[in-house]
C-alpha cells in the first residue's frame, strides 16, 4: 500500500510483463496443418516451375527445328497454364477473387493434373534429347502426384479445414496486435499519471 507521495510501480510492471508473456505464448505455436500446407504449396510451386522450364526448352527445340510447330504452340500453352498454377499456389486474393474454383482443392488439383499431362504429351521417341525427356518425366510425375493429393484432400474436405484454421490464425494474430496496442497505450497513460 502506498502512502501519500509514494509511488507503487511494482504491481504495474509485473502485470504488463505477465500480459506480454501471454501474448508471446499465444502466437508462438504454429498450426501443424497450416505449416504442412505451406510446405506442400512450396513443393507444388517448385514442380510447376520445373514444368515451365521443361516446356520452354521443348518449345524452343520445336521452333528451332521447324519440323513440329504444333508441339511448340502446345508447349507455349502449357507454359501459360503452368504459370497460372504457380500463381494459384501463392493464394493471392486477386487470383482467388476472379477464379474462385481455384480456392477449392479439387479444382486446383485438376488444373495441376492437366498441366502434368500437357507436359508429358508428345514425348521424344527419337532419343535425341534424353536429358530433356528425363526432366520432363520428373516434372510431370511430381506435379501429377501433387494434383492427385489436392484432389483427394479436396474430396476429404481438408481445404475447408485449412481455410477455417487460417481464419482462426488471422483472428488470433489480430487480437494479439490489438492487445499489444492496448498495453502500449496503457503504459503511456500510466506514465502520464506518474508524471502528474
Amino acid at each position: 500500500m502506498a502512502r501519500e507521495g509514494e509511488e507503487e510501480n511494482v504491481p504495474v510492471l509485473s502485470s504488463t510483463t505477465t500480459s506480454r508473456r501471454r501474448i508471446r505464448r499465444g502466437t508462438a505455436g504454429a498450426d501443424p496443418l497450416l505449416s504442412l500446407c505451406r510446405c506442400f504449396r512450396f513443393i507444388t510451386s517448385f514442380a510447376a516451375i520445373l514444368c515451365i522450364v521443361v516446356n520452354v526448352l521443348s518449345a524452343i527445340r520445336s521452333f528451332k527445328n521447324g519440323s513440329d510447330i504444333f508441339d511448340g504452340i502446345f508447349r507455349c500453352y502449357a507454359v501459360f497454364i503452368a504459370c497460372f498454377v504457380v500463381l494459384a499456389e501463392t493464394e493471392w486474393n486477386f487470383i482467388i477473387k476472379f477464379w474462385q474454383v481455384l480456392e477449392y482443392w479439387v479444382g486446383r488439383g485438376m488444373l495441376q493434373i492437366f498441366v502434368a499431362v500437357m507436359t508429358r504429351a508428345f514425348p521424344d521417341f527419337s532419343g535425341e534429347r534424353k536429358q530433356l525427356v528425363v526432366l520432363q518425366y520428373i516434372a510431370c510425375y511430381i506435379l501429377l502426384t501433387c494434383g492427385l493429393v489436392y484432389v483427394i484432400s479436396g474430396i476429404l474436405c481438408i481445404g475447408c479445414l485449412k481455410r477455417h484454421r487460417q481464419k482462426q490464425e488471422i483472428t488470433k494474430e489480430q487480437a494479439a496486435k490489438d492487445l499489444e496496442e492496448l498495453e502500449r497505450r496503457r503504459e503511456e497513460l500510466e506514465q502520464l499519471l506518474v508524471t502528474e
